[in-house]
């Protein structure tokens, strides 16, 4: 059975692959917090079609909870507090996506590509994930 620093242990490869995967993600977040913030007008119409209301208040509220997230995630002290919130955000953009009848491998299923890539990078590169989640046990 591995002891739980062998688990813990982390390839210098595997730390830096996670490190780029959890980049792209917080990356996203940052842009996708800041252009709620602005609010800009594709912003706000596209919540509209969403069926939101599209108000710049709610915009800036969905940007500040997205650079919270981004945050939260990108700090190691908190990123699996992160990683959930931001299962939850995905989670409710999903069902938007699928309430109204986006396209599912262009739109519905973004929110669960973001959320692979951002548990996976975190998983690589935290070895607290690892080990509550150990990959494989040897008997």
């Amino acid at each position: 059975m591995q002891s739980e620093a062998e688990i813990a242990a982390t390839p210098p490869a595997a730390l830096w692959i996670g490190r780029a995967m959890s980049g792209l993600v917080v990356a996203f977040l940052i842009f996708d917090g800041g252009i709620k913030l602005a609010p800009l007008s594709v912003v706000t119409k596209t919540m509209q079609q969403l069926g939101y209301s599209g108000s710049p208040e709610l915009a800036r509220g969905l940007g500040v909870m997205t650079l919270a997230i981004a945050l939260l995630y990108a700090l190691p002290r908190t990123s699996i507090l992160g990683a959930i919130l931001l299962t939850g955000l995905l989670g409710g953009a999903m069902a938007t996506h699928l309430r109204v009848g986006s396209p599912l491998f262009s739109h519905l299923f973004f929110g669960l590509y973001l959320g692979l890539i951002a548990w996976g990078g975190l998983y690589l590169r935290d070895g607290r994930l690892r080990r509550l989640f150990p990959l494989r046990q040897d008997t």
